[in-house]
């Protein structure tokens, strides 16, 4: 069967009815490929589409693309950054950021993360797949890389549309349309010429959906929540204010002027600070400002015994800077529970300060 880049299901209902009321609120989550920092990524020429096709339409966008990030954290995310701030059409883009994560927990997060934005019937979404080098030899093949075969699934039992982006780009280097430097020189991020290509595709997809015929058929309804297809998905979960964490030792709470995804931090410097979460749920997540001058940590759960967190600080990543979510777990029997935590200082070359500025408390319920 022949790899298809458009898989039209279901419909833009709630797209189709922003633009007949005259504004229409554009949301984007992903990695780095869709964050809007570099000014050049995909989502600015399929902006650039919606402002040209529809000027007499308020455009409003949020881009809460962040690099380096996966669909874990964006559960976390998703309310305050696209929910709360009225996105009628969500654009997600994981394929590549979740890739090697193993598929029992993409499967959690990913099927979280897409009931959270489905779950009130008020916004459309639209699986958007990008490309990473490792994902050449299966699609060379004809067969779906596992990452994008997951999406796709969850996609067909949301009714949720797709475009593979990635493959779009592929055939077009295929045809001699475009070289492969101009869509990827480091395998990985696109050009301002490979994202176009991902632009274009989604902008064929946009054209198909808002066609006459078709969208003179579809009328508003009342759309029903799938059941879903993992029972430990993370669609409940939720923050934890940072007041209601219990501290012993120097910790402020102050804003970040960092993340402008992030208004305040919890904040120390000090090696063995600590920190006492009580929480009720099924476990715990902790969304933190991350590089080689975060602490060690240490925990332990309900009075047990206390654990290395084991922390991986690629050579790219500065000081801090990384947005990145700490999974503790996801298992623990559902019901009260208690996270300790204490900060020190490791003996690795990478490790080089004792900060540790914590953002974000999740509790997958």
């Amino acid at each position: 069967m022949e790899l298809q880049i458009w898989n039209q299901r279901g419909s833009l209902t709630n797209m189709k009815r922003a633009i007949e009321e005259g504004e229409l609120t554009l949301g984007f989550i992903g990695g780095s490929i869709t964050d809007a920092r570099p000014r050049h990524n995909w989502p600015e020429p399929v902006i650039a589409w919606f402002v040209d096709t529809y000027p007499n339409v308020r455009i409003v966008v949020e881009n809460a693309a962040i690099g380096a990030t996966g669909s874990d954290l964006a559960v976390f995310r998703a309310k305050r950054d696209l929910i709360d701030r009225g996105c009628n059409l969500v654009f997600v883009d994981y394929a590549v950021n979740d890739n090697e994560v193993p598929t029992e927990r993409r499967m959690r997060t990913r099927e979280g993360l897409l009931r959270k934005l489905l779950e009130d019937g008020t916004r459309d979404v639209v699986l958007v797949h990008t490309f990473s080098q490792d994902m050449c030899e299966p699609m060379m093949a004809g067969e779906q890389p596992p990452s994008v075969a997951e999406l796709e699934v969850l996609a067909e039992h949301y009714g949720i549309g797709s475009v593979w982006m990635g493959l779009y780009a592929m055939r077009q280097v295929q045809r001699g349309l475009m070289r492969w430097e101009e869509w990827l020189p480091d395998n990985l991020h696109p050009t301002s010429r490979g994202s176009l290509a991902y632009g274009e595709s989604v902008i064929h997809y946009l054209k198909q959906e808002l066609a006459p015929d078709k969208a003179s058929v579809e009328l508003r309804e009342d759309r029903q929540l799938a059941e879903p297809m993992n029972p430990l998905h993370w669609g409940d979960a939720v923050t934890l204010p940072l007041t209601e964490v219990q501290t012993s030792g120097p910790w402020t709470i102050r804003r970040w002027p960092y993340y402008e995804w992030v208004d305040r931090v919890l904040d120390t410097a000090a090696p063995g600070a600590r920190l006492t979460i009580p929480f009720v749920g099924r476990g715990i997540a902790l969304g933190v400002d991350f590089g080689k001058a975060t602490a060690e940590i240490r925990y332990r759960l309900d009075g047990g015994d206390w654990r290395n967190y084991e922390l991986d600080r690629p050579d790219w990543n500065g000081n801090d800077g990384w947005l990145r979510l700490l999974t503790i777990s996801d298992e623990l029997e559902a019901g009260a529970h208690q996270l300790e935590l204490e900060t020190f200082l490791g003996n690795t070359a990478n490790n080089k300060g004792t900060n540790l500025r914590l953002a974000i408390i999740g509790i997958i319920a």
